[in-house]
């Protein structure tokens, strides 16, 4: 990854396919989650660490199909941050509504958990 030297990421874009659990609890080795996170995010600031995101929320259960699209921008430095539920698809067919997200662990620029917690306020079933 570039590295800028006043201490940013500026420019860089990071893909991500990662696995949904329910509280803290680590996927099962061999056993494909119930939902994945995939997408996108890029560090779209000079100044500071903020991100701009751009993901699916990809369930693939027997209790919900479907995705729930979401994007905007992270500013790192605030305790919580909002998404827009713009979309989906399936179950969550044209949802609205928010996604807030909020830091659960990190380990320096490697790694980082985040706990989300979405309002749907519109969704055609």
């Amino acid at each position: 990854m570039t590295h800028w030297k006043n201490g940013t990421y500026f420019g860089t874009l990071v893909v991500f396919d990662d696995p949904m659990t329910v509280g803290k609890v680590l996927p099962v080795a061999g056993v494909e989650p119930a939902e994945r996170a995939q997408g996108f995010y890029f560090y779209d600031k000079l100044e500071s660490y903020t991100s701009w995101f751009g993901f699916s929320i990809v369930f693939n259960s027997t209790a919900h199909k479907g995705t729930l699209n979401l994007v905007g921008a992270d500013l790192m430095d605030d305790k919580t941050q909002d998404l827009s539920v713009v979309g989906g698809t399936g179950d969550f067919f044209m949802a609205r509504g928010i996604a807030t997200l909020c830091l659960d662990a990190s380990k320096g620029t490697v790694y980082f958990r985040l706990q989300m917690d979405i309002k749907l306020y519109e969704c055609y079933v």
